[in-house]
């Protein structure tokens, strides 16, 4: 009866996470509040709210046992359109901030900084209302427990449950206290990993089984699952891709390509000035909410690039050279190192803020820009008809056939053709850029700050760009020398000259699995030898042992109401799943049967989960394809060995490793392998290694030999 009360007082959350832009700062400001000394620019908008914010630091939460007074917990960031609606209604009134100021110590989380306490407070969120998303507004007892929750409140409602909740916290306490005991034991079993009594075994049936289930909601049409709004979510077709490639499924294949088409084709992909939004509101990827993420773009550049290597398809090639323009343009500083988010909002003509005003067309100022003629053959390559319109006359880009069907409908010269599509983007992109700009999220996670560096990685590895590789060896040496401590640890965030926050289980999955990566583009043994310092520190400070897995926060971090383990992938892949891969490889590359053991133990542990839910556990599900499928170790040794890299990895091989020195080597992978006279290349599996080859064809023959 308890729970079903506070769900009778919650109101009606919207799940909607997008992103917007305030008005510009002025000079002076009616109020102050102590986020005016964060770093973060989420925090940093709601600095002059007239409500009393305060930052989740200490002497917060021990302010909040002083007084007992109960935690407004407000979770959002940059990017966030609903955080910012909810601010404009509620947050910047003072009538609202009153009644928040009188009753409440409120607390406002990026929960980009902070995706520790961000986890606690959203999975009490869907315990209670069966939704989630941001803003994520919670109200906990002064000890931290959460009573109550939801996400976008209008005004009213939200004024509304305010006071109800402090009435009963004033007038029957015993009652919250119930209930927060009891929501809490919720919170802790969500993250529960429970160790599987079944003997360990990996099976292709297994993986079978989960993929036809997935299938069921497969949208064969316009790609991605059969429902809106639809996400990218990369590592999904990474495995996908990879499944039926080695399984020679060309249904699934045909699948995966077609999401790859409609998603690149449609508007949640920036035709003018490259890089993708974070999802489309509808089902054929038309209109995004316009924000743009680090961690997305990261993902989309190393699953194109990994697609142009099966298919050589030139359209995903472009994609991913249109994607890193738009990054190193945007979203890099001078350091080399990238910034975490575009705002969706930005300031129109008429001075009112629009989502997507950056973005969008309209008819005549493209007839304008373009000229009649070429607007002609834009109008009917990009869909400004009825195909592509918005809303208000605005339209967003969007294709709907390949280069190779539109040259043949109008008997266009390719060549011409594909120039003239250059033309089109520059001059849109010089007029654009004289736009307000949509707000940059200019701090730095390490967690997306290694995303990007192995999307870098893996473009060089494809495309043997110099300037690829350049890119990604900058922002190495940034999270080696500034992230990183000698002893392995990581800090998780990075502003204005300053490393803080303890790191996440994320920043050192993701830093190890892109540092593996830059290994492999570059031979160079620190990238392996600070990936195992990682992994070791990661061992010593977040291993769980009663689920073989690893706390998604380390046991040097201060407590919080529960200590999570994250496992499921999302639009991110699990901190869990990657670091399984990781010892996977580290193993190989090591020899370590310790990291293989455990990478066994934390798949079986959650194979379970796999089968009833396998969109979200497609990272798991790649590593179960290494153990039920073959697994090659490419090791080059020779004077040649950097050549004969390239050449190798210009095949879609997503079943292998590679190592390789033109000297001696210590390396179990490369030890006693070096030969002065030949470059030899050693295709080996489960511990056997076939007979060495000088040749990269005669390597390929191998690898291709079941």
């Amino acid at each position: 009866m308890l729970f079903r009360f506070f769900l009778a007082i919650i109101c009606l959350g919207i799940l909607a996470s997008c992103n917007t832009q305030k008005d510009p700062i002025m000079e002076t400001h009616e109020f102050t509040n102590d986020l005016i000394h964060e770093t973060s620019p989420y925090l940093l908008q709601h600095a002059h709210n007239p409500v009393n914010w305060k930052a989740w630091h200490p002497e917060t939460l021990k302010e909040a046992k002083e007084k007992k007074k109960l935690m407004l917990i407000s979770v959002g960031y940059a990017a966030c359109h609903w955080c910012h609606v909810m601010e404009h209604e509620s947050f910047e009134d003072s009538t609202v901030a009153a009644v928040m100021n009188k009753n409440y110590i409120n607390i406002k989380i990026d929960r980009e900084e902070r995706p520790d306490i961000d986890q606690v407070y959203m999975s009490a969120v869907q315990l209670m209302t069966g939704r989630g998303g941001w803003p994520l507004n919670v109200i906990a007892l002064p000890d931290g427990r959460p009573v109550w929750g939801g996400t976008y409140y209008p005004k009213a409602e939200w004024m509304g449950a305010l006071q109800q909740i402090q009435k009963i916290y004033e007038d029957d306490p015993s009652k919250l206290e119930e209930y927060a005991t009891k929501l809490t034991e919720g919170i802790q079993s969500v993250s529960l990993v429970t160790p599987n009594p079944n003997a360990l075994k990996f099976e292709n049936s297994t993986i079978e089984s989960a993929v036809e289930t997935w299938a069921k909601k497969f949208d064969y049409k316009k790609g991605g699952l059969d429902y809106a709004p639809k996400f990218m979510m990369p590592n999904n077709y990474h495995f996908l891709l990879r499944y039926a490639h080695q399984t020679n499924n060309e249904k699934l294949k045909d699948y995966v390509i077609t999401t790859l088409n409609q998603i690149s084709y449609g508007g949640v992909y920036d035709h003018v000035g490259g890089g993708f939004a974070r999802y489309a509101t509808d089902e054929k990827w038309h209109v995004p909410h316009f924000e743009k993420m680090l961690y997305d773009n990261a993902q989309l550049v190393s699953l194109y690039s990994d697609a142009y290597l099966l298919t050589k398809n030139e359209w995903y090639k472009q994609v991913v050279y249109e994607t890193l323009d738009f990054v190193q343009r945007e979203l890099t500083n001078a350091e080399g190192v990238f910034y975490s988010s575009l705002d969706a909002d930005s300031v129109t003509h008429s001075g009112k803020l629009e989502e997507g005003a950056f973005y969008v067309w309209q008819k005549p100022a493209l007839e304008t820009a373009l000229g009649v003629e070429d607007f002609k053959l834009f109008a009917d390559y990009y869909n400004v008809n009825a195909y592509g319109i918005w809303e208000h006359n605005n339209y967003v880009l969007i294709r709907n056939e390949s280069d190779a069907d539109f040259i043949e409908k109008h008997k266009l010269d390719k060549g011409d053709f594909l120039q003239k599509q250059k033309k089109w983007k520059q001059r849109l992109l010089s007029i654009r850029s004289k736009r307000e700009r949509p707000r940059l999220d200019d701090k730095t996670l390490t967690s997306w700050n290694a995303l990007m560096l192995k999307g870098y990685a893996d473009a060089y590895s494809v495309f043997n760009d110099a300037n690829f590789l350049k890119v990604a060896l900058t922002n190495a040496a940034f999270i080696k020398n500034k992230q990183m401590a000698s002893n392995g640890q990581l800090m998780h965030n990075y502003k204005e000259g300053k490393s803080t926050i303890n790191g996440y289980l994320e920043d050192y999955a993701a830093t190890i699995d892109a540092f593996i990566a830059l290994y492999q583009v570059t031979f160079d043994q620190q990238w392996l030898d600070l990936s195992k310092t990682m992994t070791d520190y990661v061992f010593d400070h977040f291993y769980d042992d009663a689920s073989g897995l690893f706390f998604f926060t380390s046991d040097e971090d201060a407590a919080l109401v529960t200590r999570n383990i994250e496992s499921s992938d999302n639009v991110i892949p699990a901190s869990n799943s990657m670091m399984a891969k990781n010892l996977y490889k580290l193993s190989h590359y090591f020899s370590n049967k310790k990291y293989l053991e455990h990478s066994q133990k934390m798949l079986h542990n959650i194979q379970v989960n796999i089968e009833e839910y396998p969109s979200g556990y497609s990272n798991w599900l790649d590593l179960m394809l290494n153990y039920t499928e073959d697994f090659y170790e490419v090791v080059i040794v020779g004077a040649a060995a950097e050549e004969k890299r390239v050449a190798i990895q210009k095949q879609y091989y997503p079943n292998k490793i590679i190592a390789g020195s033109a000297k001696e080597s210590n390396q179990p992978l490369l030890q006693n392998r070096f030969s002065e006279k030949d470059t030899h290349i050693f295709i080996c599996v489960n511990n056997a290694c076939k007979y060495p080859v000088t040749e990269v064809e005669a390597a390929f023959k191998l690898l291709n030999d079941k």
